[in-house]
């Protein structure tokens, strides 16, 4: 099992690229600090995942064997529909090739900054709840024996209730944690993102795990929420 990189400083960040055009980018991003991958990962697994354009039908297997690192998938136009495509083919975030790397650094240097915020302790051991289990290091999850495909922002909620497993956990706290990179304007992505992660966990009939507390937040336990203290 590989643990993920540790510091936060992009000189010790390997980053995948898939695909002609984000291959292109090696250079620019080696000269920000990167390290760059071209070839599918062993050992040594990647922080991040840059996809060019044409190349999501990549993703499913990116995350079954990478887990929720982020992968940012190249789109051609800056349109609502290719948004959508990119976020329905499991992306955690698009690039536009037509604006150049500046964008596309900013975006990679959030969701990693993201990552390193909740990374685990050296010594990390499965979490647990009922039939759900994440590893905090391969960064993947599974309910029953079947594998969890999360994005990278599903992944950090989930293991972010999971921690708190048990408590209910408020809105602000999931916006602070989660979505401090968006401020207060992230204030009804918690709903969609909640709604996926339960698609998820719920795929084949299992039982609801992620409970809505009406004016206090979200608890994962196996039964009813308790009435306790918001952490």
């Amino acid at each position: 099992m590989t643990t993920p990189p540790t510091a936060a400083t992009p000189a010790q960040t390997a980053v995948l690229l898939v695909g002609l055009e984000a291959i292109g980018l090696a250079p620019r991003l080696e000269v920000s600090g990167y390290s760059t991958q071209q070839q599918e990962p062993g050992d040594a697994l990647p922080a991040a995942v840059i996809l060019s354009p044409g190349c999501e039908q990549r993703i499913p297997e990116l995350r079954r064997r990478l887990g929720a690192r982020p992968l940012l998938l190249g789109i051609s136009s800056d349109s609502v529909e290719s948004r959508s495509h990119c976020l329905e083919w499991g992306a955690d975030d698009f690039w536009l090739p037509s604006l150049g790397t500046s964008d596309l650094l900013t975006r990679l240097r959030l969701h990693l900054a993201l990552a390193q915020r909740q990374a685990p302790t050296p010594v990390s051991a499965l979490l647990t709840l009922a039939n759900l289990r994440i590893d905090p290091v391969a960064r993947q999850g599974w309910r029953g024996q079947r594998q969890l495909s999360l994005t990278a922002r599903e992944y950090q909620l989930l293991l972010l209730l999971l921690r708190h497993r048990g408590s209910v956990v408020s809105r602000e706290r999931i916006l602070e944690e989660i979505w401090a990179d968006q401020g207060g304007g992230a204030s009804n992505v918690i709903e969609v993102y909640v709604r996926y992660l339960r698609q998820k966990l719920e795929q084949e009939g299992e039982s609801r795990l992620i409970h809505t507390v009406r004016g206090r937040g979200y608890c994962l336990s196996e039964g009813r929420p308790p009435a306790g203290p918001v952490p």
